[in-house]
Parts: structure tokens; sequence; C-alpha cells
């Protein structure tokens, strides 16, 4: 959501989405960014979200505005700061040793926007750090900006994207990094955006950024377990909870071979429906 727009600002605790971003960057003009910086801090700290995450996505470390970005965060002290532009290890550490000095019990996290080329060169450099500062806490993938630079046509499957979004997935796989896919941008195209999210979510991404309410009905449908798939994870915690299958390593579950890591990822399934459910 653009910061600079309080009317839409107002809306954001009313949508049923995971997390809103209140937007200081691309979506607001270099002379609102003062009004936008106050208008973002007055709702993170004015408006009950709820369950959604706060965040907010500051400017680039190489832009005039990004150390009073960095300051106000002391005030509105959001959920999570997303952070754009991300090339390197060293740009989470130093924004992570900014946020280590702001006062505060409630830890702020570190959104990574991975939106460059650099950014898929230096991607397992950039993952790893995690370990060390553990602020950093998602990825989140700029498709606009990764084609742009690359001079990229961008079909509607995606096909020449894929392996650059393919090389994000890996090093955030490797360290356990949420990564969600980017963002569709024609909103008005519902049909396309359920395609994509059936894409990105059997490439193994963990959520969408989304720029229009319109999307957010699609998107979590199409990130949300089906009937059918909690029906067989269901099947499978059972059968290995049968005391004859206790020391079981694999079984035959609907004439398919089901071994205990089928199970663990069972149980996760399991557990991420009760959690949307809980949600309604």
């Amino acid at each position: 959501m653009p910061g600079s727009n309080a009317r839409v600002l107002a809306k954001g605790p009313t949508l049923a989405a995971d997390a809103i971003i209140i937007d200081l960057e691309d979506a607001v003009a270099p002379e609102a960014k003062s009004l936008a910086r106050d208008l973002a801090c007055h709702a993170l700290i004015n408006q009950d979200y709820g369950y959604r995450l706060r965040a907010l996505r500051i400017n680039a470390a190489d832009t005039p505005w990004y150390d009073q970005d960095v300051a106000v965060l002391a005030q509105c002290r959001p959920d999570a700061v997303v952070l754009p532009k991300v090339e390197s290890a060293a740009d989470i550490v130093r924004l992570s040793s900014s946020l280590d000095q702001l006062a505060g019990d409630q830890p702020i996290a570190i959104w990574a926007m991975m939106e460059s080329p650099m950014a898929v060169i230096n991607a397992s450099e950039i993952a790893a750090c995690s370990h060390d500062y553990p602020r950093l806490t998602m990825w989140l993938v700029g498709n606009n900006d990764l084609a742009r630079s690359a001079g990229m046509s961008v079909p509607t499957d995606r096909s020449y994207l894929l392996p650059w979004l393919m090389t994000l997935l890996v090093a955030a796989k490797a360290y356990s990094l949420p990564i969600l896919d980017g963002v569709y941008n024609d909103f008005a195209d519902l049909a396309g955006l359920r395609r994509e999210c059936e894409q990105g979510r059997q490439m193994g991404m963990d959520g969408k950024s989304l720029i229009h309410p319109s999307q957010i009905d699609i998107a979590n449908t199409g990130y949300s377990p089906t009937d059918a798939e909690i029906t067989q994870a269901m099947r499978v915690v059972e059968a290995f909870e049968l005391p004859e299958n206790s020391e079981a390593g694999v079984l035959q579950i609907n004439g398919q071979m089901v071994e205990r890591l089928h199970l663990q990822m069972a149980q996760a399934l399991l557990a991420r429906a009760q959690a949307l459910l809980a949600r309604q």
C-alpha cells in the first residue's frame, strides 16, 4: 500500500491478507516521501491490524531517504522492515546493525527484496547471513525489477524468468528462508493470477506479494491446502499413528509408497490448514 495515500492505508486492517506492506519506495513520488513517512507511521501506531503482520518498505540504502526511513522505525516499530534492492549480505548487515541500536523489546524482522541480477548471483551469500543475522526472516521476489534490469520479456508463463526464480528458491530453501513470489501486475486478469499462483506453489514459493485487494482471495485459495490434500495428509498421519506402524519407515497407502519424510510434510500441511482455519 502506498504510504502517501491515507484513504488506502485505512483499509489495511480490513483485508484478509497475512501481511500489509506500507510502501515508502516505488509507490511514492520523491516529493511525497516525507508525507508518506508520516502517514505510514501514524497508521502503524494507531491502526489495529489484528493477525496481520505489519511491514514497512523503506527506500534503498543508496537513496537520500534511507537514513530517515530507518530512523522512523524506532517510533512506528513495524513487525518487519522490507529492504529493497538487496544485492549482498552487507546490505542486510548494515540494516540489522541499525536495528540493533533501536530501543524496544519487540524485534523488527528484515524482509529482503531480491530484484536484481546481482541479487541472483549473490543469493547463497545473502541467505547464509541469516545464520549470523537472524533478523533476516523472509525474501520477496521483485519480478518487475528482475525483468527490467535484464531487458527481459516476460510472457504469461514466465519461461525466461523461471531460471532466475529457481536460483533464488534453491538458496532460500537451503537456509530455511520463506520466499514470496513477486506481484502479478494485471490485477484485472484474475485467471492469469490464478495460473501464476498455481505455478508459484508448485515451484515451492511460500506465498505471493499482491498489489490490489481483488487479488487476495485468489492468492489465499491458491496457497492454501486443498480438501484433497488435507484428506490425504490425514490418512498419512493416521496410518503412521497405528501401533503396528510405530517403527515403520515406509508404508503403502492407497497404492503409494509413503515414507516418514512424507509424514513430516503431511503434519506441516495439516498445521498450516489449522492455522488458516483459526483465522476465519
